[in-house]
């Protein structure tokens, strides 16, 4: 894939429906009595493999034009054993919170991935769901799929985040939903809370006090309608165009606002970055609006270990407007992207300094010393989208032509992402 060097991006767009939202309007509305409706489901890759676990399981499930997908509940204690492996294909959130469903069902299962999905570390996750008394047995002492589910009683546990963990409390919320009495999670991070609002919204029996959230089981969950807003983590790349690139201006209509998502906005707007929110509204528990990012004269700052905690999806980008901004950024302690498949602190800077960034790891972060002129060259994509789409962006501003290798993976989680990218 190759991209060209703009002097100038300007358009409104939209961008797909939310990734983390479109997985667990599938699961929760798969655990549900009735029909739920979902519209602005995110047809990528990823989520397809979430739609065929469940079908596995002889869950229903209609993909309708126009985005829209109904799913026919079969209940809490409904699904259907699954002869065979569930093949995830390189979904990590499918893998994660399949773990946590599975783990309350009354069969055995199996759970595998394609050649990524077996680099993806899972013990955190698996270590929690033991906790609770669930029976996985995985590779490296649970680190690694193909994971054994059998059958296992559970129980409520305490537990005591220092990090976020979007996903792992994700998790141990739906395995909450087998487990007798309560489940108590404390979260010194705020992370992503889509979760406990998508269950409580179809019925379940989650709390939030606090950076405490506590969840105990229901007996049954009942069929929604769910609205899917666009996905802030695909918005940021073009607005991040819009900040970098002279005379630029980007609208991203219909964007999810919610506020545990909020953190890339706040630490760009302390950079410098003209960003405002417009058109905000509430559409079936999901807060929307349009956001809009115009050229900008940024500054380097420091972005401490709880900013960077909350966006490791955001991270790649960031380092590439850091780049353009003036003075030194730092981004302190980021040892959760670290720990993906894909090393995103080691991988931007790699790429990022082949095209004349100047970037320093260090044990805890990357330190990036902005005002460089960036020059295409071949770059690598690591099969990792966010790298991916971060490169696309750096040649819109870079000198010449920049050629990304294995640009296929963007699929994964954006198909539309470089239609969008060549028509501004």
């Amino acid at each position: 894939m190759v991209v060209e060097q703009k002097n100038v991006v300007k358009g409104e767009l939209y961008v797909p429906g939310d990734k983390s939202i479109s997985h667990r309007a599938i699961m929760v509305g798969a655990l549900a009595e009735g029909v739920s409706e979902i519209d602005g489901f995110l047809l990528n890759e990823d989520c397809l493999v979430t739609i065929e676990c469940f079908r596995r399981m002889q869950v229903g499930i209609e993909i309708l034009p126009k985005n829209r997908v109904k799913v026919y509940g079969r209940g809490l204690h409904g699904l259907k054993h699954y002869l065979h492996p569930f093949d995830t294909g390189n979904s990590g959130t499918t893998i994660r919170l399949m773990l946590g469903i599975m783990a309350g069902q009354k069969f055995n299962s199996v759970i595998t991935g394609d050649d990524r999905a077996h680099k993806r570390p899972m013990g955190k996750v698996v270590k929690h769901l033991r906790t609770l008394g669930a029976n996985i047995i995985g590779k490296e002492d649970g680190n690694y799929v193909p994971f054994l589910i059998n059958t296992s009683h559970l129980t409520g546990a305490t537990f005591d985040f220092p990090n976020s963990g979007t996903q792992a409390k994700s998790t141990l919320l739906l395995a909450s939903l087998f487990a007798e009495g309560e489940t108590v999670i404390k979260e010194r991070i705020k992370s992503r809370d889509h979760t406990e609002r998508m269950l409580n919204a179809f019925g379940a029996n989650i709390k939030v006090e606090g950076d405490i959230v506590r969840s105990s089981a229901v007996q049954e969950l009942f069929a929604q309608k769910v609205y899917i807003p666009g996905d802030i983590s695909c918005a940021i790349y073009f607005l991040a165009a819009g900040l970098i690139i002279p005379n630029s201006e980007i609208l991203v209509k219909d964007v999810g606002i919610n506020e545990t998502r909020m953190v890339i906005f706040d630490v760009l707007k302390k950079m410098g970055a003209k960003i405002e929110i417009t058109n905000v509204r509430t559409i079936d528990n999901a807060t929307i609006g349009d956001i809009s990012a115009k050229h900008s004269e940024l500054n380097g700052i420091t972005v401490e270990p709880d900013e960077v905690a909350r966006m490791i999806d955001e991270v790649p980008i960031l380092a590439l407007i850091a780049a353009k901004a003036n003075g030194t950024t730092v981004l302190k302690e980021a040892p959760e992207i670290m720990q993906k498949e894909t090393n995103r602190i080691k991988a931007v800077s790699l790429e990022l300094s082949k095209m004349g960034a100047k970037i320093t790891e260090t044990p805890e972060g990357i330190i990036i010393e902005g005002g460089k002129n960036l020059k295409g060259t071949v770059v690598e994509s690591y099969n990792d989208e966010r790298i991916a789409m971060a490169l696309a962006i750096a040649g819109l501003v870079a000198e010449g032509e920049t050629m990304i290798r294995k640009p296929q993976c963007v699929d994964v989680a954006f198909p539309e992402f470089f239609d969008i990218l060549y028509r501004l």
